[in-house]
């Protein structure tokens, strides 16, 4: 289980999921970049992440699966 909190991920995805900062948060620096660059992919990108995080498959860079929801 990773240490990210899924809350602000889903927050971030939510209001600046366009630019990729949930990614950057996970520390997925490389696909963060290339969203920003393509606008979330378009946003389709963004809005597959936003239902990848909601389902609570989000991964962050070491492959574990960002599941908290608390926010401390």
């Amino acid at each position: 289980m990773s240490d990210k909190n899924r809350s602000l991920a889903l927050i971030l995805c939510l209001l600046f999921g366009w630019v990729g900062a949930h990614r950057f948060y996970a520390g997925k620096t490389i696909s963060a970049v290339i969203q920003l660059l393509t606008l979330g992919g378009f946003c389709i990108w963004a809005m597959v992440d936003l239902l990848i995080i909601l389902f609570g498959e989000f991964k962050d860079i070491d492959g574990l699966k960002i599941t908290d929801w608390k926010m401390v």
